[in-house]
């Protein structure tokens, strides 16, 4: 374990951006069930923020997943987080669309 080798800054913010666009669809979509759909529609702008920190999070994980002698353990952390946020908005927006 003696090595030089550091976690990548852009991976670490790939998985903050990750975590934080997960809790905020979680927490929006837990308030809407509980309210039965009637929310403000600030909810929405949080939903198209997550969308946002999504596509900015999965640019930086592979960003990040390019650089050379690094960790790679946050890149790609913060890939499947955000990948994971944009497929839990694409199902909500389908079954609005659909139901």
């Amino acid at each position: 374990m003696f090595t030089n080798k550091e976690h990548t800054l852009k991976g670490i913010m790939a998985t903050i951006l990750g975590v934080i666009s997960l809790t905020s669809l979680v927490y929006i979509t837990i308030e809407s069930y509980v309210k039965a759909g009637k929310v403000p529609m600030q909810y929405g702008a949080v939903a198209f923020l997550t969308m946002i920190f999504a596509f900015v999070g999965i640019t930086l994980g592979v960003l990040s997943k390019s650089e050379r002698d690094k960790f790679y353990f946050f890149s790609y952390l913060g890939i499947v987080l955000n990948v994971l946020v944009l497929a839990v908005l694409s199902v909500i927006l389908y079954a609005g669309a659909y139901a």
